[in-house]
């Protein structure tokens, strides 16, 4: 028989996991599959759910949030287990599981990770850690880190919007220096995105972005002349930011260099990312998904 293990956020997402738990045993166990689960709690860490993973095992599910996938990636790459991962939309912002097509229907989820095949994905790293959507700094980028549980258990994704704005009053000009071998930056900015998916907040920011060509989107956000800036926030809203460019910088690379003299946090898929300078890669076929739709 074969076997699968679900790592699962009981607090991702107004608890939305655990009121599906029996459909994804349901599915997986029509298919011949027995499933092993690791609850994520305060007592236990995640690191616990990968003591006894061996041969014996098709695939790693996850249900969590971003940030939920994003801690479980770095275990997993940082121990060596290399299984394919599965990823169902439970949390309160689900960016990369969208980016991959995955359905909101939790049986129909299972179903299309079953029916598929292994696909080799790019992913992201930034210094030592790595990420599977999106790493970024600037204005707004550690909303997530900022906003309270309850206040994303009992408003959402309303809530980052609302910690969002209170960030506003609060934020300085950015003087960074980009580096890469297709461009060279200084200047002031607002925001920086490195992208490997293509939203954030569930805003398609770098909607041209592809998971496997083992290359980064990056966008940034300039702060030379206010009118530019909250124009280019406009063309965010439109989807039009990458066809007009204007007070806005976007590239691809495999590679690039971050330099800020500010302190200021960095967000690696809504978890807290290291301290500047930033080396930012894009590791090509650096992670097994199961269920892309794309």
């Amino acid at each position: 028989m074969k076997r699968a293990r679900l790592i699962y956020n009981p607090y991702s997402g107004e608890n939305y996991i655990v009121k599906h738990l029996d459909t994804i045993f349901k599915v997986y166990q029509k298919k011949g599959y027995t499933i092993d689960a690791f609850r994520i709690s305060y007592e236990a860490n995640i690191e616990d759910a990968f003591k006894d993973i061996g041969g014996e095992y098709n695939h790693i599910i996850i249900a969590g949030g971003d940030g939920t996938v994003n801690q479980i990636i770095n275990i997993m790459k940082k121990t060596g287990i290399d299984l394919p991962v599965a990823i169902l939309p439970t949390g309160t912002a689900n960016d990369f599981a969208t980016c991959l097509g995955m359905p909101k229907d939790i049986s129909e989820a299972c179903q299309q990770i079953l029916s598929s095949n292994v696909k080799l994905i790019d992913l992201g790293k930034v210094n030592d850690t790595y990420f599977v959507n999106v790493a970024s700094t600037g204005l707004f980028t550690d909303v997530s880190q900022k906003t309270n549980v309850n206040l994303k258990n009992t408003m959402g994704k309303l809530a980052y919007y609302f910690s969002g704005i209170i960030e506003i009053p609060n934020f300085k000009r950015l003087q960074i220096t980009v580096e890469s071998k297709e461009l060279k930056y200084t200047g002031h900015s607002l925001i920086i995105f490195a992208f490997n998916g293509k939203s954030a907040g569930n805003i398609d920011i770098a909607y041209k972005s592809q998971l496997d060509d083992g290359l980064l989107d990056i966008v940034i956000v300039k702060a030379e002349i206010m009118t530019e800036t909250l124009l280019s926030f406009f063309k965010f809203l439109k989807k039009e930011h990458l066809e007009n460019p204007k007070g806005v910088i976007h590239f691809k690379t495999n590679r690039l260099s971050l330099k800020c003299n500010e302190s200021i946090s960095t967000d690696l898929d809504g978890e807290k990312g290291p301290d500047f300078p930033l080396d930012i890669q894009c590791i090509k076929n650096g992670l097994k998904i199961l269920g892309y739709a794309n």
